[in-house]
């Protein structure tokens, strides 16, 4: 089974990645991984931190003639602005370093991990947490993610998102939703996610990418952020992955789970949702047909998922994401050492990350659904697992 890790801070020389269980015989392209690399650090709404930060992807070992041998995969991300930065990071956190004076920050920001952190892991000092906490730390998970996407792609499995809202600007309902995203599902979502990648938020209708862009340029000026929310789609997804016998097999409740593991979100919801509990039964439920080859659903409120299972029809999942707590404008906070009430100090940061954390999402949702195919037709080479599936 595949899995991955992630070591490094945010303003540290490096991010480092560790993915394992990736079968044998994949062949990677560092392009694939560059692409989704250069996806997340695009969109209205970023900060200024973007402008300088290029992040490619190194591979250091697990990889052979461009194809996976069956061990580890170690990628390593330089961070290009480190030298830049050196003089806030202490790499060395001893003695020596804070005798040389190098300032603590004890003035947590409401909303983010710095206050619970700190207190977690008792420092006197919200640097260590800040730096593993950032949103930074997702750059590799994109490169990790990206493996995975490679590996599904080989079956015909494509991932691809959009915006759907940015506060106040975005789709009214499900159905207007669905009208917008059609054609995709046919076409497979990568299509979807390049088409998408054509809006400077990452929202499929022109009309309301102004409206969120109007949206993000109000809130700039009010020294506010912005959350909101977004849609990803799995397409050629095949029936039967994940399983109904226990909870912990369920693959809705691992895909949740995904989601909600990056930084800033606040929910996530399958299908048609939250608004199932506002609908009557036979509004929400989708009648089974028969093609002439296959079972399927005339429609897909469920979202491709029904009993911790896969369909076969395309898995819809929404993600919903907070506005990012560190803003122009101060919230209220109490200094961890004199206990005195006062202002958050700014740093720097995105207006609404939105667009970038729609990218972040398809590249964490990845490893689940390869994982699941891996369940039911594993193997230790792609040849072996071409041969299950096919059968």
């Amino acid at each position: 089974m595949i899995r991955y890790f992630t070591a490094g801070e945010s303003h540290g020389p490096t991010l480092t990645g560790i993915i394992e269980g990736v079968p044998a015989g994949l062949q990677i392209k560092e392009a694939d991984i560059a692409e989704h690399l250069a996806r997340r650090q695009k969109g209205y709404g970023r900060g200024g931190r973007m402008a300088w930060e290029k992040d490619i992807a190194r591979i250091d070992s697990g990889v052979r003639f461009g194809k996976t041998m069956g061990g580890p995969i170690a990628m390593v991300i330089q961070n290009r602005a480190f030298k830049k930065d050196k003089a806030d990071w202490p790499v060395v956190m001893n003695k020596e370093v804070e005798a040389k004076g190098i300032e603590k920050i004890t003035l947590p920001r409401p909303g983010h991990a710095d206050l619970v952190g700190a207190q977690k892991f008792r420092f006197n000092d919200i640097r260590p947490v800040i730096e593993r906490s950032s949103a930074r730390e997702t750059s590799m998970r994109v490169a990790c993610g990206s493996v995975a996407r490679q590996f599904l792609k080989q079956f015909g499995i494509e991932i691809g998102g959009h915006v759907l809202r940015i506060g106040a600007a975005g789709y009214n309902d499900w159905d207007q939703i669905r009208e917008k995203t059609a054609s995709f599902m046919e076409s497979g979502a990568e299509s979807l996610y390049r088409a998408a990648d054509l809006s400077e938020v990452r929202c499929l209708d022109a009309k309301l990418t102004r409206q969120m862009v109007n949206e993000i340029k109000t809130y700039r000026k009010a020294g506010s952020s912005l959350g909101g929310v977004y849609e990803v789609i799995v397409t050629g997804v095949p029936v039967g992955l994940g399983s109904y016998t226990h909870w912990d097999r369920k693959i809705d409740g691992k895909l949740a789970q995904a989601v909600l593991s990056t930084q800033a979100m606040k929910g996530v919801e399958i299908g048609l949702g939250f608004e199932s509990g506002t609908r009557p039964g036979h509004q929400v439920h989708d009648e089974i047909i028969h093609t002439g080859t296959r079972f399927s659903r005339s429609t897909n409120r469920s979202g491709g998922i029904e009993g911790g299972m896969t369909t076969g029809e395309p898995i819809i999942i929404r993600g919903v994401m907070k506005p990012i707590p560190t803003m122009l404008n101060p919230l209220q906070t109490v200094d961890m050492h004199s206990l005195e009430q006062t202002e958050t100090r700014y740093e720097r940061s995105d207006v609404c990350a939105i667009p970038r954390a729609i990218i972040v999402a398809e590249s964490v949702i990845a490893p689940v659904i390869a994982n699941a195919f891996l369940k039911k037709f594993g193997g230790d080479s792609i040849s072996e697992i071409q041969e299950r599936y096919s059968t």
